[in-house]
């Protein structure tokens, strides 16, 4: 199946690389463009991608209250927001909001089409960079209450929520729990159904402000 594609980005030039490396993808296409946070809103309602490319700092509206206005529609798009690195408030909002990945706009080309294609498939990616500056900024915040939620996971739930956290991938942490794939996903999902989720990013976020895993362990 094809994957409808917007992007939303403040200049023109990155725009045009963004449209290049996406449309050279197999099953990638770009349906339209938009340069600020409110033509985003108004291209994403009219287009109904399957993903959206935004830019966290943008004119007008910024990115990042651009995703929470779609992800409150009835049926959101994935967000993949483009950082360049802002502040770590406006990051850990980010994550908080409901996005799907996060990804520097100095990732390799090949980065860029995973992204597109793991939240099309309803899943989350966050750059390895990001994900470190996102562990340091967790750091220095003090630790939140556990939800009570988290008492309803299983002994195996919890342990692929600390590997989740880690950042690893479904393959990764089959490897890890020596399960297969298809035993993973459904842990995923029974994770993000008990904790009530929207998908893995949030679940990460979650462990580590909740202090069920903190930065540094392994």
């Amino acid at each position: 199946m094809t994957i409808s594609l917007v992007i939303a980005d403040d200049h023109a030039m990155i725009r045009a690389g963004l449209r290049l490396v996406a449309e050279n993808a197999d099953g990638i296409e770009v349906v339209g463009e938009a340069a600020d946070g409110s033509e985003a809103i108004a291209v994403v309602r009219r287009e109904r991608p399957d993903v959206l490319l935004l830019d966290l700092a943008m004119p007008v509206v910024d990115g990042l209250e651009a995703a929470r206005t779609l992800l409150a529609d009835p049926a959101p798009p994935r967000i993949v927001m483009l950082t360049t690195f802002g502040s770590d408030e406006n990051l850990h909002q980010a994550l908080r909001t409901g996005v799907n990945g996060f990804l520097l706009k100095s990732s390799p080309p090949e980065h860029l089409v995973e992204a597109i294609r793991v939240a099309a498939a309803g899943d989350g990616l966050i750059d390895p960079a990001v994900t470190m500056r996102m562990i340091a900024s967790f750091a220095a915040r003090p630790v939140l209450v556990p939800p009570p939620e988290l008492d309803t996971l299983t002994g195996r739930e919890h342990d692929v929520l600390l590997l989740l956290a880690r950042g690893l991938s479904n393959r990764e942490i089959a490897g890890e729990a020596g399960v297969g794939e298809a035993t993973v996903r459904s842990h995923v999902a029974q994770i993000l159904h008990k904790l009530g989720l929207r998908d893995r990013v949030q679940a990460v976020v979650l462990a580590y402000e909740s202090g069920i895993v903190r930065p540094g362990e392994a």
